[in-house]
């Protein structure tokens, strides 16, 4: 019996092969690397990197056009968003309740690779004919590796991957859960998210910095919040829940065979596809801060993974744990969603539903930012407003369209960006460790000026 090869099979084939083991051992490995050259950074200097992020004295003197908050909010946008709850819901499904330690210890190593992504996306910034900062992976690539054909493959692949993974994937996401909750036609939705879309991203990062700002953590509080109730309701289970997640982390019990490769290959995916560690994304925002020292800047990126993968997706991961019924058949969001309502009835969808609304609107916006930059350092300026008419319009499309294609060559897309990335993070590391021996020094002397 013959089988037909589609389009499609092709796709998947080639994101399975670009997400397969090669590129998640890079990853981490990455991440593993830097953090041992960086003493351990992200434990020593945590307190001092959530002090600088939250602080009421944000700096308002230095180069930049939006401050450390705004830029920390703007990256937060891009990554919380359905990897939290969909992305989560995956790796327990395909990798068992142990999947989520894998997420938790690849995101530690990944708050090293962030901050060295920021610290290199700082340093290597230039200023546009607008006055505006331009950063990331194709500016370093080119003026701190040298190598700017790499750059130029980074933004390619980025500006392509801003359309899928950070628009038309996540206006497909918000116009399905609206549809099925609350009966909305995908048109509706997809009319209202494309005028909310061109209010913010047409004014640029003044205007998306101010609107993150203001509106990320509300998203986040909401869903922190609405796990937390479930969990304090449910204490009892919560142990045995933490217990399973560690215990199966080395056996893979829970999945087909116990296949312990299935239990890291997915956590390890899944938690890099959440909080994007290591591909290059969140250091564009970066470059946009405010900031008189790159390391500065580089620490309060760092806190983005932790937000994003070991706060915010471990209420996910936890609560399927503790319902148990990730074997039942059931798959992302609609897994998230019957988890909740096993445990507080029929509010639990309404919250999972207005979170998923919430997490994939603000990842429109933040990749917004990417992909215009991405495009910018190809044509040039003068053509950024073509792109954002362009992305504006691809909101609509994505919220009334069939997108398993789209999901497929996004992937990919996302997935190439890491390769180029992770090439300038490990050429220019010697650079890391200079700047951040530099900055430790001005730590000292302002803690030697607070304690006079």
């Amino acid at each position: 019996m013959e089988t037909s090869f589609t389009f499609m099979d092709l796709i998947n084939k080639v994101s399975g092969w670009i997400w397969g083991p090669p590129l998640l051992v890079l990853i981490v490995g990455t991440g593993i690397f830097l953090t041992i050259r960086l003493g351990f950074l992200q434990i020593t200097t945590l307190p001092y990197a959530l002090k600088l992020a939250f602080s009421k004295h944000q700096d308002k003197k230095s180069e930049g056009d939006i401050s450390h908050y705004q830029a920390l909010m703007t990256a937060l946008a891009a990554t919380v968003g359905t990897g939290n709850i969909v992305g989560v819901a995956t790796a327990v499904v395909l990798g068992g309740p142990g999947a989520v330690f894998w997420m938790w210890l690849s995101a530690l190593f990944g708050m090293a690779t962030k901050y060295a992504e920021a610290i290199l996306a700082v340093k290597y910034r230039v200023e546009d004919e607008n006055g505006e900062m331009s950063g990331g992976p194709m500016y370093y690539l080119e003026r701190g590796l040298g190598q700017k054909w790499l750059g130029v493959l980074f933004a390619l692949f980025g500006a392509i991957a801003a359309f899928g993974i950070g628009n038309m994937v996540q206006s497909n996401s918000i116009s399905d859960v609206v549809e099925a909750t609350f009966h909305i036609p995908t048109w509706i939705t997809g009319a209202v998210l494309t005028i909310f879309t061109a209010l913010v991203i047409l004014g640029g990062i003044k205007s998306i910095g101010r609107v993150t700002a203001f509106f990320v953590p509300i998203m986040a509080i909401f869903y922190l919040v609405a796990g937390l109730i479930v969990m304090i309701m449910n204490i009892s289970e919560v142990p045995a829940a933490i217990g399973l997640i560690f215990s199966d982390a080395f056996t893979g019990s829970a999945v087909a065979g116990g296949a312990i490769g299935a239990v890291i290959r997915w956590g390890v995916a899944r938690g890099v596809f959440s909080n994007e560690a290591g591909l290059g994304s969140a250091p564009i925002a970066a470059a946009a801060a405010k900031t008189d020292y790159p390391a500065r800047q580089a620490l309060v990126s760092m806190t983005q993974v932790l937000i994003d993968t070991i706060v915010i997706c471990s209420i996910t991961g936890i609560t399927l744990v503790m319902g148990g019924i990730y074997k039942d058949g059931l798959v992302g969001a609609e897994l998230t969603s019957a988890t909740f309502e096993q445990f507080i009835g029929s509010p639990g969808p309404l919250i999972v539903a207005i979170g998923l609304v919430f997490f994939a609107f603000s990842t429109i916006l933040g990749w917004s930012y990417y992909g215009e930059k991405c495009f910018s350092y190809l044509f040039g300026k003068a053509t950024v407003k073509y792109y954002r008419l362009a992305f504006v319009a691809a909101v609509f499309i994505g919220a009334v369209s069939t997108l398993d294609a789209v999901w497929g060559i996004a992937d990919i897309m996302n997935g190439l960006m890491a390769f180029p990335n992770l090439i300038g993070l490990l050429g220019l590391s010697g650079v890391v460790v200079h700047e951040t021996r530099k900055f430790r020094k001005v730590m000292q002397e302002e803690k030697m000026r607070q304690n006079s």
